[in-house]
């Protein structure tokens, strides 16, 4: 799953796909490196300037529909907490809501399941939208997780989501502090075991930062590291910034596992 803002003040990308054109050509990119999804966002997800429904609708639909009529084959998420702003997306084309603020919007999981698209069910420990976490606790954070996004997951599909398109999110960062972040990844087998498919949202998150005591612009080791060990416990998908890298990590951990070939051999072979 690759990320595309359409925001001024992305904390990782700064605003570089804000213009229409240069998210395009960004849609061109990593799709030609090995994406499967595109998720399109118009809101930054931490504390800044109010972006209202209207201006979000201006932001991410114009994108949905370039990318989906040029890549008419390409899931397209749109990465959004508020109902309308959904439905004008998924009448763009957009094919999966990715709902980062865990229903905050209650009415948003019944419009994903009304036009038959999938979701993305989340955790956030019942935070507010874009504020950040403060002196949180969980008694079992995985317990917490697992209680909190299996029964978003059950009522997604009894609103209409297709079983198959709804995935849970333990949102790493959001109402997390950087010990709940590392120990959802210890017990990333419990989460797997529930049997819905995971998303895991590790790309240059602050868990990933303040592990390593690396700024945003040097976390990618640490995120790849995080992103080998949870494909090898079965997680399904990655939201991700580098996308090639990525990809160069999921293939390598599946080829190790016997479940790929190799994408071009011919040592010893001759």
């Amino acid at each position: 799953m690759a990320i595309i803002n359409r925001t001024p003040d992305s904390f990782y990308d700064r605003g570089a796909t804000f213009e229409i054109d240069a998210a395009v050509q960004r849609a061109d990119a990593v799709i030609a490196d090995g994406a499967t999804i595109i998720d399109i966002g118009g809101v930054k997800a931490g504390p800044g300037p109010v972006v209202d429904v209207e201006e979000e609708i201006e932001r991410v639909v114009p994108l949905i529909a370039a990318v989906h009529d040029k890549h008419p084959d390409v899931l397209i998420s749109v990465d959004t907490w508020r109902a309308p702003v959904a439905e004008a997306a998924v009448q763009a084309g957009a094919g999966l809501v990715n709902d980062t603020w865990a229903g905050y919007d209650p009415e948003l999981v019944e419009v994903a399941g009304q036009l038959s698209v999938g979701y993305v069910c989340s955790h956030t420990g019942g935070v507010t939208p874009r504020t950040r976490p403060h002196r949180v606790h969980f008694d079992d954070v995985v317990a917490d997780v697992i209680a909190e996004t299996t029964r978003q997951a059950e009522h997604a599909v009894a609103c209409g989501c297709p079983e198959e398109l709804v995935l849970i999110d333990p949102t790493h960062d959001f109402g997390k502090n950087t010990f709940h972040g590392l120990e959802l990844l210890r017990r990333i087998d419990e989460i797997v075991a529930t049997g819905w498919p995971v998303l895991m949202a590790l790309s240059n998150k602050d868990f990933v930062g303040e592990t390593l005591d690396r700024e945003v612009g040097e976390r990618l080791v640490g995120t790849l590291a995080a992103t080998a060990w949870s494909v090898a416990h079965g997680v399904a998908a990655f939201r991700s910034h580098e996308v090639r890298e990525t990809m160069d990590t999921l293939r390598m951990i599946c080829a190790i596992e016997g479940r790929i070939p190799p994408a071009h051999t011919i040592r010893g072979l001759a």
